[in-house]
């Protein structure tokens, strides 16, 4: 008995297939605070916050440079490579 292995084609496309260990996992690597941390392709930025045990209503939040206002946060996805500086809000006098 013998096997024959067929080929499929593979449809071309523009863009270059990258070759990184993290696109079979489906996990993707941010910088928070200065350090790398892992995450899931599909994350929302309150679900990182909060996996990274920030309190997202006591938070400022840097993405990428420039100041994200809260009423984005739902609708962020986080991508690899994403820079984030989280900032906690302390109270005092």
């Amino acid at each position: 008995m013998s096997f024959v292995q067929s080929k499929q084609s593979i449809p071309h496309s523009p863009f270059p297939i990258p070759h990184s260990p993290h696109i079979m996992s489906n996990e993707i690597t941010v910088q928070v605070n200065g350090e790398t941390h892992s995450c899931s392709f599909q994350t929302f930025l309150p679900d990182l916050l909060q996996q990274l045990g920030f309190n997202p209503r006591l938070v400022a939040v840097e993405y990428n440079g420039e100041i994200l206002h809260r009423q984005f946060w739902p609708e962020t996805k986080v991508q690899p490579g994403d820079r984030l500086e989280v900032v906690t809000i302390v109270g005092g006098g």
